[in-house]
């Protein structure tokens, strides 16, 4: 997408960066129109190798393109960041006396703006008006937080993060279509401890997961995260509950499920856990040659899910395999569909340098009958989008 990013003169221009540079590996065609004010707070230079492309500045550049109003004509998305108080009242006023100004003016596209100022000038009577008049006519607000402002200050008016925005800011072009149902995604690995120190794991992130509850909320589900050790942050937006075990899982599963409309398995669970867990740590020195465990099977979860799910709930699994033949992967994933009886299984291929802790994925579905409904890969997002694309 062409993506215009418009940054205004205030302290908090550093960030228009890091917003910048997630749209870009991202893969949009981003455009920095930025106000001389800006300019004096983050260089040209460093927006220009940001963004890949030219900051436009001034309304008088490209004057035969009509460049004043054609960079809004063919924006995809504008995202104002930050927002300045005088930049709000200037927009809420529809004053173009700027390329800004006129770059909005000229657009249909969706407008995001992220406030950044003091908090008087937050709270100021002007400001909560003119927000108020941006919020009916469209506008999207993302922020500001609470925090550390310039100087020793500190309160409302901190302009929010740059994922935050970034996330906030493309979910406005993404269909609706999950509105009013409720969705249940597992992330990360469980644990099975062996002793107060040590425990059997694997080694999933639980990026894959943390991406489908992401795009989920994007789609305008509720999401309910049932996290297991993750390695990346939990996205906001989502109401997270952390789980160690399989059988606490288990049991999060039970519970959450009952009330859902779609459960989607992505953790990576503990086929076993040790029969006996010890009360103080496993001393080497009393094993000198070997250590012999006990393991007893852990409860299929998406089994039990599948065969409890009522008409109209949907279930949707996991299976990561490390057998290299395509076609042997596929015979493996089919035999799982029906044993394990989901809606839909995703199968996806792991190793030591794939799959787990990686920021791609590439997996193939199958129905429980075992034909491969699709196939997708890319970034995680983008296989998460694939399985909703699914789901819906």
């Amino acid at each position: 997408m062409r993506i215009v990013v418009g940054v205004a003169g205030g302290i908090a221009a550093y960030k228009a960066v890091g917003v910048a540079r997630e749209l870009v590996l991202l893969g949009h065609d981003v455009h920095v129109v930025a106000t001389e004010a800006a300019l004096r707070f983050v260089g040209r230079p460093t927006l220009e190798a940001i963004s890949r492309n030219p900051v436009e500045t001034d309304l008088f550049d490209g004057v035969a393109e009509v460049r004043h109003v054609a960079l809004g004509q063919s924006a995809d998305l504008i995202v104002v960041a930050p927002a300045t108080a005088n930049t709000l009242a200037k927009l809420a006023a529809g004053i173009a006396d700027d390329l800004l100004g006129t770059t909005i003016l000229a657009s249909t596209a969706p407008l995001v703006v992220a406030p950044a100022m003091h908090t008087e000038m937050w709270q100021n009577a002007a400001t909560v008006a003119n927000v108020a008049t941006l919020r009916d006519r469209g506008v999207h607000v993302v922020g500001p937080a609470s925090g550390q402002l310039t100087g020793s200050d500190s309160g409302p008016g901190r302009m929010a993060e740059p994922s935050e925005i970034v996330d906030a800011a493309l979910a406005t072009l993404r269909v609706q279509d999950l509105v009013g149902r409720r969705v249940v995604v597992t992330a990360g690995g469980t644990r099975e401890p062996l002793d107060p120190v040590r425990f059997l794991g694997n080694r999933s992130s639980g990026r894959q997961g943390v991406a489908l509850a992401e795009a989920a909320r994007d789609r305008g589900a509720e999401v309910v995260l049932l996290a297991a050790h993750l390695e990346v942050p939990a996205p906001s937006g989502v109401r997270t509950r952390t789980v160690e075990t399989a059988l606490e899982l288990r049991e999060a599963v039970q519970e959450e499920f009952a009330s859902a409309d779609a459960l989607v398995m992505a953790a990576a669970v503990a086929d076993f856990r040790p029969e006996q867990v010890q009360d103080s740590k496993i001393k080497k020195d009393a094993h000198p040659e070997k250590l012999q465990l006990e393991l007893v099977r852990n409860p299929d979860i998406l089994a039990e899910t599948a065969a409890s799910a009522r008409e109209g709930q949907r279930v949707i699994g996991f299976a990561a395999e490390t057998e290299p033949d395509a076609d042997a992967l596929l015979e493996i994933g089919r035999a799982k569909a029906a044993r394990k009886g989901a809606d839909h299984l995703v199968l996806n291929k792991v190793g030591w340098r794939e799959g787990f802790a990686q920021e791609h994925n590439a997996v193939v579905i199958v129905s429980r009958a075992g034909d491969i409904v699709t196939e997708a890969s890319g970034s995680k997002r983008e296989v998460a989008d694939a399985i909703l694309d699914l789901l819906v």
